[in-house]
C-alpha cells in the first residue's frame, strides 16, 4: 500500500480546516461575537454585573440523530442541540451568552457538516448567544462513515441574587405550561422502535406531512417567553425544562421538601402526535408521561396573584396545575 498518512487512515486535516473556515464565516452574522474565535480558547466580555454568577450546561440530541442521518436532513438537529442546552440554562434565571459544540464523526462530509453548522448557528441566533468555539473530531475507526454524534455546552450569567432555585415555592402556587413544538429531543429510542415494529416508514404520511418532518421538528427555544416573564415584574419561583423523564421526572427537581405538584392533564392542550405514538405502541399513560413532554416543553411556577400577568405576557401559556402540601412528588390527575 506504500507509506501511510493520516489521510489514508481516514482523517483529513484539509476537510477539517475547510469546515473551520466555513464556521468562521457563518458566525460573523451572529449578534454577539467571541473574543479570539478560532484560537485555543475564546470567550466574551462580561460587563454590567455587580455580583455575577456563571452557570453552565451540557447536553446532546440523543437518538433523534439516527432519524436525521437516515433521511439526510441535518440542519434541524443543530437547532435541537442549542435548544436543549439553552432551555436548561434558562431554568436557573441566568441569561445564556455563549455556546460551544462538539461534533464527532467517522468522516468529515463537508456538506453534512455545513448543514449541521447552519442549524447550530440558527439556534444561536434564536437563543441570542455567541458561538465561541467547538471541536470537530474525525474518528474513522470509532464511528462508521455517515454517522455523527453531537454535544453542546452553554454558558450563562446572572446576578447571584437573581438565581431561581425553587426554594420559594409554596402551597397554593400555580404551574404554568409553555407548549412544545412536538416531541422535542426525547423519547426517540422508543419512537423508533414503535415505528419499526409497526412497519411505518419515515417517508409515510402523517397529518399531511412526512413522518420524518414531524419527528425532526426542532425543539422550541423558550428565551423570549422567559424574558417576557422576567420583564413583567412577577416573581418566578421555579422553572423546569421538560426533557427526558417527562413532566414527573423534571418538575420534581425544583420542588422543596414537603410539597408536591399536581398536574391536571385535561388542561394541557392536545397534540395529536402523542395520541398517535401512544396508540401505535400501545403505550400506557404513565409511560407516556414518563417518556414524553406531552405537549408541555417548559413549566413555570408562580404565585397565584401573578398568574394573570404571566398568562398575559405569554399568550401561548396555560395553567396546568398547582402546588400543595405533601410528600415531594409530581402527580398527574
Amino acid at each position: 500500500m506504500g507509506e501511510w498518512t493520516y489521510e489514508k487512515a481516514g482523517v483529513s486535516i484539509e476537510r477539517a480546516d475547510a469546515f473551520v473556515e466555513y464556521i468562521r464565516e457563518r458566525v460573523k452574522a451572529l449578534p454577539k461575537q467571541a473574543l479570539l474565535f478560532g484560537s485555543f480558547a475564546s470567550g466574551l466580555k462580561l460587563t454590567g454585573y455587580k455580583s455575577p454568577v456563571l452557570m453552565l450546561t451540557t447536553d446532546g440530541v440523543g437518538t433523534k440523530l439516527k432519524i436525521a442521518q437516515a433521511v439526510g436532513v441535518h440542519n434541524t438537529v443543530g437547532i435541537d442541540l442549542v435548544a436543549m442546552n439553552v432551555n436548561d440554562l434558562l431554568t436557573t434565571g441566568a441569561t445564556p451568552i455563549a455556546f460551544l459544540d462538539y461534533i464527532a464523526t467517522g468522516r468529515i462530509d463537508l456538506e453534512v457538516m455545513k448543514a449541521l453548522m447552519d442549524g447550530i448557528v440558527e439556534g444561536c441566533r434564536l437563543a441570542e448567544v455567541a458561538l465561541v468555539g467547538g471541536e470537530t473530531a474525525e474518528m474513522p475507526d470509532f464511528y462508521p462513515e455517515g454517522v455523527y454524534d453531537l454535544a453542546g455546552f452553554c454558558l450563562g450569567v446572572c446576578e447571584e441574587e437573581d438565581l431561581i432555585t425553587g426554594e420559594n415555592i409554596k402551597a397554593g402556587d400555580v404551574i404554568i405550561g409553555l407548549p412544545s413544538s412536538g416531541f422535542h429531543s426525547n423519547g426517540y429510542s422508543l419512537i423508533r422502535k414503535v415505528l419499526q415494529d409497526r412497519g411505518i416508514s419515515y417517508e409515510d404520511s402523517f397529518e399531511g406531512r412526512r413522518v420524518w418532518e414531524v419527528l425532526l421538528e426542532p425543539t422550541r427555544i423558550y428565551l423570549q417567553e422567559v424574558r417576557a416573564l422576567k420583564s413583567s415584574g412577577i416573581r418566578i419561583k421555579g422553572m423546569a425544562h421538560i426533557t427526558g423523564g417527562g413532566i414527573p421526572g423534571n418538575l420534581v427537581r425544583i420542588l422543596p421538601e414537603g410539597l408536591r405538584a399536581v398536574v391536571e392533564k385535561k388542561k394541557i392542550p392536545k397534540k395529536i402526535l402523542f395520541d398517535w405514538i401512544r396508540d401505535l405502541g400501545k403505550i400506557q399513560e404513565e409511560e407516556m408521561f414518563k417518556t414524553f413532554n406531552m405537549g408541555v416543553g417548559f413549566m413555570v411556577v408562580v404565585g397565584k396573584e401573578d398568574m394573570p400577568t404571566a398568562l398575559g405576557v405569554v399568550p401561548s401559556s396555560f395553567v396546568c396545575g398547582f402546588i400543595e402540601e405533601g410528600k415531594k412528588d409530581v402527580v398527574i390527575v
